[in-house]
């Protein structure tokens, strides 16, 4: 299997960045091909230029790139801190030149747009690791999740992938080096879960 991971977080040293690593390893483990952008260490650009914007629109190499390998992936994971009940900046960009009409989704004959549009992800399955530093008590009585509702419903419901799988690790800041081993552990047998053990006959080739 193709497995799509999108980091977006700024600092190697934080646990966005080990849970990535717990990630790739149980991925590399299951025998799966991966496709790996870390989208500050690629310095990706998020800004959406109107160029780009119709659906037939040329797009620059590293932008169709990213949509070839999205089309190809049967399995999805994202990985990103909640910043102000959204993802940074950089991977909401991503998601506006990447997650494109004719490339996710698409609309049925006769729409000109206006209706619900028709999932065309090849993936069955999107798996979302976050982080955060407020409580859940307070988060959910102030700012329900929003995030559940961006990725599930917003994006990839509304693209097609069948199976979705999200989980928000918190309280990072005080967290303990035990507590962080307990949910790259969580991560790992999210990973193995929905991407178990694929048997291939050629080598294993994880791009970068």
């Amino acid at each position: 299997m193709k497995i799509s991971v999108i980091l977006a977080h700024p600092n190697k040293k934080s646990f966005n960045h080990a849970i990535a690593e717990a990630a790739l390893n149980t991925l590399q483990e299951k025998g799966h091909d991966i496709y790996f952008h870390d989208l500050y260490e690629e310095n990706f650009d998020p800004i959406l230029p109107i160029e780009e914007i119709s659906k037939d629109a040329p797009l620059p190499h590293q932008i169709k790139n990213y949509c070839d390998e999205l089309t190809e992936s049967d399995g999805i994971i994202i990985i990103h801190p909640n910043w102000w009940g959204q993802p940074p900046a950089i991977l909401k960009g991503w998601i506006d030149r990447v997650i494109r009409p004719g490339i996710a989704y698409g609309f049925l004959e006769g729409d000109k747009g206006e209706g619900i549009p028709d999932g065309l992800l090849k993936g069955k399955a999107v798996l979302v690791f976050n982080t955060s530093n407020t409580p859940e008590e307070r988060e959910e009585k102030v700012f329900g999740d929003p995030l559940e509702t961006l990725w599930k419903n917003c994006i990839f419901g509304l693209c097609g992938v069948e199976k979705f799988y999200r989980k928000m690790f918190r309280i990072i800041i005080i967290s303990s080096e035990e507590q962080r081993r307990k949910w790259l552990q969580e991560v790992t047998d999210a990973v193995s879960r929905f991407f178990p053990k694929y048997y291939i006959s050629h080598e294993n080739h994880e791009q970068k």
